[in-house]
């Protein structure tokens, strides 16, 4: 099996997983690394001394952070237990990549008045979203009609990172913003019925179970792509929601209209949220919920940001 081949392989293995194209295509770029790295040697032909060699690689010579050693770890995994079926013994004596121990970048509410501010009209809405719901930046683009709830003033996130469902708050300052958004979104849609198109994608084996959901209205974007493309696991043309990379340009153009100097982007929002909650004097588990960490020990790093400089200790030159 030559190495196209043997990669071709690894994907419909992952699409069979039901894995998510970003997923997908960090393990295909991990495993074609890992066969490159041992002289294009197939992985049937290589053991566990190979795959430590390479994490240990990553760690030493590349100097990658820990998520990265961490990412191909697991593709390496899924290489042998799912591709390959094969179940692989400890790997120990692996040279681990060092986790620096960071704060996150947190804008104080002035900070996230001004960046709001300078977001152009067309992305404001989402922007608001990441400060004012703490979403990330693919919850934002995700969100469909159906997890938009009026009434409760509530907004629920599925499928999130780990698999997890949430519900979160939906602004009041937001409110009609969001009517109105979803009322662009309708026309887009009633377009696409009236043109036969594919629908939307719906995840996992949902498509089979529900077969015309992905032409319904409670499936739809809320914030949909203005135009039509392919799908790329299956190349049918539908509408897609609009893309990350234009939500992100569309913040960091209005951090730097807003002057700020830290390196914060869509996240920063994110984390903002977090500390201004727990400043506000809300407990860290209703915090813990609405971020959807499932290990309170993750939250607990903003209650590290709050303690201001110098662990709060006021200065002698301030007394």
């Amino acid at each position: 099996m030559v190495i196209g081949d043997f990669l071709d392989e690894a994907r419909k293995t992952a699409r069979r997983r039901h894995l998510s194209l970003r997923t997908e295509a960090a393990y295909l770029s991990t495993i074609r690394r890992f066969i490159y790295f041992h002289g294009r040697r197939l992985p049937r032909q290589l053991g566990v001394e190979h795959i430590r060699d390479y994490l240990s690689h990553l760690a030493v010579e590349s100097e990658v952070a820990a998520s990265t050693q961490n990412v191909a770890f697991n593709a390496i995994l899924f290489l042998y237990r799912d591709v390959l079926g094969m179940n692989l013994p400890a790997i120990e004596g692996v040279t681990r990549a060092r986790r620096p121990a960071r704060l996150p970048e947190v804008l104080s509410r002035d900070e996230v008045r001004r960046v709001l501010k300078e977001i152009a009209s067309a992305h404001y809405l989402e922007g608001a979203l990441l400060y004012g719901a703490g979403l990330r930046l693919m919850e934002v683009v995700r969100l469909r009609i159906k997890d938009v709830d009026f009434d409760y003033a509530q907004i629920t996130i599925r499928d999130g990172k780990g698999q997890k469902d949430r519900r979160v708050m939906l602004p009041h300052a937001l409110v009609q913003s969001m009517r109105e958004q979803i009322q662009k979104a309708r026309m887009l849609f009633d377009f696409d019925q009236s043109q036969k198109s594919g629908g939307v994608y719906l995840p996992s084996a949902l498509a089979r179970k529900l077969p015309g959901a992905g032409r319904s209205w409670e499936w739809f974007w809320v914030f949909p792509s203005k135009k039509l493309s392919a799908d790329p696991r299956g190349h049918m043309v539908r509408r897609h929601h609009i893309g990350e990379d234009a939500l992100q340009r569309a913040i960091k153009t209005a951090i730097n209209k807003a002057g700020i100097t830290k390196n914060a982007s869509c996240h920063t929002l994110r984390h903002s949220f977090a500390t201004h909650l727990l400043e506000d004097g809300y407990d860290i588990r209703t915090v813990q919920e609405l971020l959807g960490h499932s290990d309170v020990r993750t939250t607990m790093i903003y209650t590290h940001v709050l303690q201001r400089g110098g662990k709060a200790v006021r200065s002698p030159l301030d007394v």
